[in-house]
């Protein structure tokens, strides 16, 4: 499931709201279950914090103009 930021550039940008959004909610669940002791893998918690830091990466690029979908397109 780990994206990486070259397949997360090619993703239309609904997609990636759609993502950012079910990244955060399974990251609220993780840190419940951390907070309550029911948390059986901690790494769990890194990756998905990597994937949401990814998806605004790419948000942020198209925001500054930096890399387009379009761009992508044409490598």
């Amino acid at each position: 499931m780990a994206n990486t930021a070259e397949d997360l550039r090619t993703q239309p940008e609904d997609e990636l709201v759609t993502k950012l959004k079910e990244f955060k909610e399974e990251l609220f669940n993780l840190r419940f279950q951390a907070a309550t002791g029911q948390l059986e893998s901690h790494g769990r918690l890194r990756t998905v914090k990597r994937e949401i830091a990814r998806i605004y990466t790419v948000m942020r690029e198209r925001e500054l103009g930096i890399v387009t979908v379009a761009e992508e397109g044409e490598k």
